[in-house]
């Protein structure tokens, strides 16, 4: 199993940007899907969680900004991210809690994309 992250770039404040993470492999069901962030000197955070059933969690810092959808046919997970501020500057990582085809279940991560919001 792997994740596959995409859509990190330069965006200026105020613009937005588009992450995807598709999640492949022996896969037989995928629960919550999700995305952490970790800033330069910072510790890694939550950005925001999605369960199977499509609820949703937003750290304070994004809610009314980023919004987090996800496609259970193509095992994918897309964060919206609008109205980016420089402190949303980070490598992001998506997350994915999987039951393998081997009835094993373990978080899996992607290799992180790298947002740069700056002018």
């Amino acid at each position: 199993v792997q994740l596959q992250a995409s859509g990190g770039g330069l965006v200026q404040p105020g613009g937005s940007l588009r992450l995807s993470c598709v999640a492949s492999g022996s896969i037989f069901s995928i629960n919550d899907m999700g995305w952490y962030r970790q800033a330069p000197g910072k510790q890694r955070e939550l950005v925001a969680s999605i369960t199977n059933g499509g609820s949703t969690n937003y750290a304070d810092s994004v809610k009314g900004r980023f919004s987090l959808s996800r496609d259970n046919a193509k095992n994918t997970v897309y964060l919206q991210m609008n109205s980016l501020k420089p402190e949303d500057t980070a490598v992001y990582y998506c997350y994915s809690d999987i039951l393998r085809t081997d009835w094993r279940r373990y978080d899996y991560w992607g290799q992180g994309t790298l947002v740069t919001v700056s002018s």
